[in-house]
């Protein structure tokens, strides 16, 4: 290998970008905890975490957003392996993975009654009317930040009244079968399997 190569590699690594961690784990209480106060430590900000079961019964899956570089993460995720619950846990960067984020946006009802524009937008933009109230519409998208963000600063001046975002739900473009790599780890001698078969 090349001088040229090795410094281009040691540089990436040092090179801040958004990370997705896929992290699955027993279904055990005060996991979360024992799983944050490792990037807390490390002072390392978590931008969107979520929590939810996979096909295997037993098993939960915890997707963790964060951007750093690829040297810490790398860090973070041994530090996360070697957690008694946690079964595997793999980094993605954006292109590795499928994902989406879900918005609610809460409008005043009197927005819809000045013709057809709010209505327009919110078609144009792929969300759809979840709730109609007297004094207010609940509106939903489901997309990428950039685009459910897109959307907010669209709605702002009809008076937003309340915007929330949900954590991101990925599943990564790999062929890995949970199922399949659970079953593997309980066949592996000492209960151990390496990451890098998945």
């Amino acid at each position: 290998m090349s001088t040229n190569n090795i410094y281009s590699e040691d540089h990436s690594d040092n090179v801040e970008k958004e990370f997705t961690l896929s992290v699955l784990t027993e279904d055990k209480a005060g996991l979360l905890n024992h799983i944050t106060i490792i990037f807390t430590r490390r002072k390392m900000n978590i931008t969107s975490l979520n929590v939810s079961t996979t096909e295997v019964d037993g098993v939960s899956r915890f997707t963790i957003v964060l951007t750093t570089t690829r040297e810490k993460i790398e860090k973070v995720v041994k530090q996360i392996r070697k957690l008694i619950d946690v079964l595997g846990a793999f980094v993605y960067e954006e292109d590795e993975v499928y994902y989406q984020e879900i918005a609610l946006y809460k409008v005043p009802t009197q927005a819809f009654l000045n013709g057809n524009d709010t209505e327009d937008l919110v078609r144009n933009n792929g969300a759809r009317i979840l709730v109609i109230e007297q004094d207010h519409i609940i509106i939903e998208k489901t997309g990428h930040k950039s685009e459910t963000h897109e959307l907010y600063k669209k709605l702002e001046p009809y008076g937003l009244l309340e915007f929330v975002r949900s954590g991101r739900v990925a599943i990564s473009k790999s062929k890995r079968k949970t199922e399949a790599y659970i079953k593997q780890l309980e066949e592996a001698p000492s209960n151990y399997l390496s990451i890098k078969d998945f």
